[in-house]
């Protein structure tokens, strides 16, 4: 049994907007949301600056409890339930009854860590002997199947509830672990996402690892700038993106709007051999995650319109760009238009995926591609790869048909998703 499926459901909480309302209007007009960080400057990090998302109480009150919000520190649990609930709700469905779960419907949501804050607190008070005050939900926001097991606890779902986690490829991977749940006929419909925590904690580790810039502090929206000669290291980000993906033939009888059909993808790893290490690809085995992804979806290269690129304004970005030319067989005037979210949200992390999935769906929904934004000084060596018109720089109104998404992420593990507007039939 083969199922053709769709997206019918959007949900986002990113560093330029808490939902999809502000998340596409933001995209649109090349909005950053990357702003100073004071923690991070009192911390005496090198990167100053940060992509956070802004959610009042006012809002998280509406997806938790009084009990839950009691002892919730878990910034990456509160982006994901509520991207995870908005997209539900998008899409038009509701919570199972509490006599019984919906035994078809499930969620595969990632995460590379899950309450980081929470477990230094525990930490301290283990240390300090008060073992009893560590409280009850301190198993549930540090196991990174938190996110996932109180989504569906939340909705119901009865199907497939599980967390990945492939680093920077993680999203991207969630949904199309999501997309072969419902093709094969296990699930009729899944949530699809990730999300990343906030914080020093998180962002640390990369600050000494010296991959982030440390260029832009005092001009925090001209900090993220892939595909940029001037790019300098990429700025930390998070928040949390998700998907409602859903059988055809399911969306097609209860009337559901549909966003996209997803095509096909693959998800591969170049093993670190070759030029590949833990913090660099493999370009052997990008091209070949690409290629196979395009086999798996059923297209040719000539056919992909839009990229969505992974593009972190590292001295990778040339690199990713000539590993597309390769697997395309494409360059200059030929090749595809491409864009990356980062230039407004700063590298998410473990949620990069996804939130760049919700973009890459809303472009191909609409009809826009939105700009690149801080790369108005192209890396010549992308500039000799592709015409800098296939890079856009103001946001373009245009009806398309195909769109690739890839992500690519510590480890030297890759994901690729194929995209395609959905047309009646």
């Amino acid at each position: 049994m083969t199922n053709r499926v769709v997206v019918t459901g959007l949900g986002v909480v990113s560093p330029n907007g808490a939902d999809i309302t502000q998340f596409r209007d933001a995209l649109k007009n090349g909005v950053s949301g990357i702003r100073h960080d004071l923690q991070l400057e009192q911390l005496l990090f090198s990167c100053q600056i940060a992509g956070k998302p802004v959610i009042d109480a006012a809002r998280i009150s509406q997806y938790f409890t009084d009990l839950e919000i009691r002892n919730l520190e878990s910034t990456g649990i509160i982006y994901g339930v509520i991207a995870g609930l908005d997209a539900w709700k998008d899409a038009g469905l509701n919570p199972a009854p509490d006599e019984m779960p919906d035994w078809e419907s499930g969620t595969v949501f990632g995460t590379g860590t899950s309450g980081i804050d929470k477990f230094r607190g525990a930490i301290y008070k283990l240390d300090n002997l008060q073992i009893r005050k560590l409280g009850s939900s301190i198993v549930a926001q540090t196991m990174a199947s938190g996110v996932s097991a109180l989504l569906a606890g939340k909705l119901g779902l009865g199907n497939q509830v599980t967390t990945n986690s492939s680093a920077c490829a993680t999203g991207t991977e969630s949904v199309l672990m999501a997309y072969e749940r419902i093709k094969s006929g296990q699930a009729t419909v899944m949530l699809a996402g990730s999300t990343s925590d906030s914080g020093p904690y998180i962002w640390a580790g990369f600050d000494a690892m010296k991959v982030c810039t440390y260029k832009h502090n005092e001009a925090p929206e001209k900090g993220s700038r892939p595909m940029s000669a001037t790019a300098s290291g990429f700025v930390p980000g998070s928040g949390a993106g998700a998907l409602v993906l859903e059988s055809l033939d399911s969306a097609l009888a209860r009337g559901a709007r549909i966003y996209a059909e997803i095509l096909g993808g693959h998800v591969n790893s170049g093993g670190q051999r070759g030029e590949g290490t833990m913090t660099a690809p493999n370009p052997v085995a990008v091209q070949r995650c690409l290629s196979k992804a395009f086999k798996d979806a059923g297209i040719q290269p000539a056919e992909v319109e839009v990229i969505n690129g992974h593009l972190t304004a590292t001295v990778k970005d040339p690199l990713e760009i000539q590993n597309w030319v390769t697997a395309l067989g494409r360059s200059g005037k030929d090749f595809p238009y491409i864009n990356s979210v980062k230039g407004m949200i700063g590298h998410c992390i473990s949620a990069a995926g996804s939130i760049e999935c919700v973009a890459s769906v809303l472009q191909l929904h609409e009809g826009f591609i939105f700009p690149n934004i801080n790369c108005e000084d192209l890396h010549p060596a992308i500039e000799m790869l592709i015409d800098p018109e296939r890079i856009p720089r103001v946001c373009l109104q245009k009806d398309f048909n195909i769109l690739v998404k890839a992500s690519f992420g510590f480890g030297d593990v890759n994901a690729c998703l194929v995209l395609k507007k959905y047309n009646d039939g």
